[in-house]
């Protein structure tokens, strides 16, 4: 028997007939007639339902003779037939979120998204959500639903380092342990994950390492949260700290510049008087910056404008180490948020200091909790 559930509200369509399944009668939700009618295919009522939200990237992408390169070509239905396997543990729906490389992904978009599926996991009958999404930008992408998603219940980033009309695919794979991991008991409590090539990442340290390697995905040194293999999930570190800031809109425009050997500070200057509401700079070491950068760095904060420093090393923290002129205890002294105790990183420092500002406003003394949660 399958039963019939309304899943989303408006704007979501859930694709059904999965696995070769008779089709669903249609049921719309409450409402006018102008919303779209949903539908989903429950083939066991036994099983937990997990959500698939399709939002584009090479795990939706085959090679096209016209451009020589990857294209986007598959929906999220399509992504999901070629895992029939998940029919034997899980109900899967699908929500066609949108289907565009992840170098096209904005803020604007992953604000939709985190509305979109927290939509959906405010349905008592999801136990999670599996989103597939492009590499490119999946570490960011993951941070952002981290810190602004509503819903405790597990959500899942998955895609593909190979396009689906490669040899050896690995988007269905990643599929499969996205959905093992989503109603797995010994995967609780991780927040927003990247999970890819069997390793699990927490959202708030991942990194993309490696531009062509299906192991791309590490958190260096805070380490894997797990791993999934043959349909079990092995734990191996719990996620011991999440921020979280309930997301505001609009987003204010947050300016991410990379410091240099030789840098003149004239992109900060750029920056401010193009309307930045806010500067992250990757400094160099642990936190330093020259003294013409400082020049541009104190510009800038005399317009009221925070000034995020990251740095371009990896591992370990911005530290208030040097005293010179541009230097982190030079910085932190003249009013810089230093991104401690652990090193976001630029661009997910961005993020933060994006959804922070929208929600709280330049609050200085707020934003340094936050970093410094």
């Amino acid at each position: 028997m399958r039963k019939i559930v309304s899943l989303v509200p408006v704007g979501l369509l859930i694709a059904c007939s999965l696995f070769a399944a008779p089709p669903s009668v249609p049921l719309s939700e409450k409402g006018t007639s102008k919303e779209p009618q949903i539908q989903l295919a429950i083939h066991d009522p036994k099983l937990p339902l997990v959500v698939v939200v399709a939002t584009g990237g090479t795990i939706a992408e085959k090679r096209s003779a016209k451009t020589g390169g990857s294209v986007p070509a598959l929906s999220g239905t399509d992504l999901v037939a070629a895992v029939p396997e998940l029919s034997k543990f899980a109900n899967i729906g699908v929500v066609n979120f949108s289907n565009i490389d992840s170098s096209h992904m904005a803020p604007e978009n992953w604000a939709k998204l985190s509305r979109t599926v927290d939509r959906v996991l405010a349905k008592p009958e999801v136990t999670g959500v599996v989103v597939t999404h492009g590499t490119d930008t999946m570490a960011e992408g993951s941070f952002f639903l981290d810190l602004t998603l509503k819903s405790n219940k597990p959500v899942v980033f998955t895609g593909a380092m190979r396009d689906a009309s490669s040899p050896a695919p690995d988007g269905p794979g990643n599929i499969l342990d996205a959905v093992t991991q989503v109603i797995s008991k010994n995967a609780t409590n991780w927040g927003v994950t990247v999970t890819l090539n069997q390793y699990v990442n927490a959202a708030q340290y991942v990194r993309k390492t490696q531009t062509t390697n299906v192991q791309t995905f590490e958190s260096g040194e805070k380490g894997y949260l797990g791993y999934v293999f043959n349909g079990e999930v092995t734990r191996f570190n719990d996620c011991l700290k999440r921020r979280k800031i309930p997301l505001t809109e609009p987003l204010p425009s947050v300016s991410f510049l990379t410091t240099y050997a030789g840098d003149d500070g004239r992109f900060v200057r750029y920056a401010v008087d193009r309307g930045a509401k806010g500067i992250v700079i990757d400094s160099l070491g642990a936190g330093n910056v020259n003294a013409k950068t400082f020049e541009a760095v104190l510009y800038a904060l005399s317009k009221q404008i925070p000034v995020v420093i990251t740095s371009i090393v990896w591992e370990g923290a911005v530290e208030p180490s040097y005293g010179d002129v541009g230097g982190g205890a030079d910085l932190l002294k003249h009013g810089c948020i230093l991104s401690r105790p652990e090193d976001l990183g630029g661009p997910k420092a961005r993020i933060l200091l994006m959804v922070a500002l929208a929600k709280y406003g330049n609050d200085t003394k707020k934003l340094q909790e936050i970093f410094n949660y």
